[in-house]
C-alpha cells in the first residue's frame, strides 16, 4: 500500500527551509509515497515541480478566519479528508495548522510542541523541542525519527531549477550576495553599515561584484547600498521572483545576511556564509550544523528574541558587528 503524507507548514520562508529535510528523508525510505504540503500562497513558488511532491495545496493567510473564505476553507478539508492520508505531520505547530490537520483526519497526526495556542491537543503523538539548543530542523526531523526514520542520509536539500539567473548574474564576476532585510527590525544590521561594506569591497581586487537581493519591502535598502558603489553594485531588491532569488544565492561566492530567510536559504544550498546574529538565538535558528559562520557580539541582553530592541543603547547587539570584521570574514571564504 503507497503512503500518504501530507506535511503542514505554511510559513515562514525560513521555516519551510527547516522544515525541508522531512520531506526528503521520507521519500528517501519510501520512495513511491505520496507527499502533499500545505503552504502559503506567496511562498508554494520554492515548492513548485520539487521532484519530491505530488501535490501543493494553497493557504491564503490574510483570508483565514473572514466569514467569506469560511465555504473555501472547508472545502478545502472536505477534499483533503478524501486523500485519506496515513499521516499528518504539523510542523507549524499552531492552533490554526493543527485544527485544519485535526479536520483532514489522517490515520496518525504528528506535530511539534510549541507549547502555544493549545495546539499539542490535537495531536496524537507530540514532538516535544529535545532540549532548549535544539536547532529548528533537528526538531522538525524529530517528527520522522519517532517514526523510526534514519535522518543521516544524504539528500539534495533544495534542488537546482532552470531560471533567468544566468541573465542576472554574470558568472565572470565573483558574487557577493547581501540580504539586508529581515522580518524583525531587530535583527537588521545597520543600514549605514552594509553601505560602509559596500565601499569597502570596491578595493578588493578579483573581479568582486555585489548582488543585493530582499523583498520589495526592503527596496530603499537596495537604492541605499547600491549607491555606495554603483560600479559593483546590482540591485535586485524586489525584481527577483522567490525562485530567481533561490537561483541567485546558488551561484553567490559569499552570502552576508541577517537572521532572515535568505540566510537559511543559502545555508540549503551549501552556500558560503557570514551570518550576521544579534537578537536571535544562533543555537535554534542559526546555520544548520555551521556555527563557524556566525557571527554574534557578546552583550548582555542578547539573545533577546525580541522583535524591537529595549536596550538603552538601540541595536547594541547588531552595532558591535563592524564592517572590517565582516569583511574579513568574507575574504576568509573567497
Amino acid at each position: 500500500m503507497r503512503l500518504k503524507v501530507l506535511i503542514l507548514k505554511p510559513s515562514s520562508l525560513g521555516d519551510i527551509v527547516h522544515a525541508l529535510p522531512v520531506l526528503r528523508i521520507i521519500k528517501l525510505h519510501f520512495p513511491n509515497a505520496e507527499v502533499h504540503w500545505w503552504i502559503e500562497n506567496s511562498l508554494a513558488p520554492i515548492l513548485e515541480d520539487d521532484p519530491d511532491l505530488d501535490r501543493i495545496h494553497i493557504f491564503h493567510r490574510h483570508k483565514w478566519g473572514l466569514p467569506a473564505d469560511f465555504y473555501a476553507q472547508m472545502s478545502a478539508i472536505w477534499e483533503l479528508r478524501k486523500e485519506k492520508f496515513d499521516w499528518v505531520i504539523d510542523l507549524q505547530g499552531l492552533a490554526r495548522s493543527a485544527w485544519f490537520g485535526w479536520m483532514i483526519g489522517g490515520r496518525l497526526m504528528i506535530g511539534l510542541d510549541s507549547g502555544r495556542e493549545g495546539a499539542r491537543a490535537f495531536y496524537d503523538i507530540l514532538i516535544r523541542r529535545s532540549s532548549p539548543e535544539a536547532h529548528a530542523v533537528d526538531w522538525c526531523l524529530d517528527a520522522v525519527r519517532v517514526m523510526d526514520l534514519d535522518t543521516s542520509r544524504d539528500y539534495v536539500w533544495l534542488p537546482e531549477k532552470l531560471t533567468a539567473c544566468e541573465s542576472l548574474l554574470d558568472s565572470s564576476y565573483k558574487w557577493i550576495v547581501f540580504c539586508p532585510g529581515a522580518r524583525w527590525p531587530s535583527k537588521c544590521w545597520p543600514q549605514d553599515y552594509f553601505v560602509r561594506l559596500a565601499g569597502k569591497l570596491r578595493f578588493i581586487e578579483g573581479k568582486l561584484k555585489i548582488a543585493i537581493l530582499g523583498t520589495a519591502e526592503d527596496s530603499d535598502l537596495g537604492k541605499v547600498i547600491s549607491a555606495a558603489a554603483p560600479d559593483i553594485c546590482l540591485d535586485l531588491v524586489g525584481k527577483t521572483t522567490l525562485v530567481e532569488m533561490v537561483e541567485c544565492l546558488r551561484r553567490a561566492r559569499v552570502v552576508v545576511a541577517n537572521d532572515s530567510g535568505p540566510l537559511h536559504l543559502a545555508v540549503a544550498l551549501n552556500r558560503p556564509l557570514v551570518g550576521l546574529y544579534g537578537p536571535t538565538h544562533s543555537g535554534r535558528t542559526g546555520p544548520y550544523c555551521r556555527s563557524s559562520d556566525i557571527i554574534q557580539a557578546e552583550i548582555p541582553c542578547a539573545p533577546c528574541c525580541l522583535p524591537h530592541c529595549e536596550n538603552k543603547i538601540e541595536m547594541e547587539c547588531m552595532k558591535a558587528i563592524s564592517p572590517d570584521l565582516v569583511i574579513s570574514a568574507i575574504l576568509a571564504k573567497l
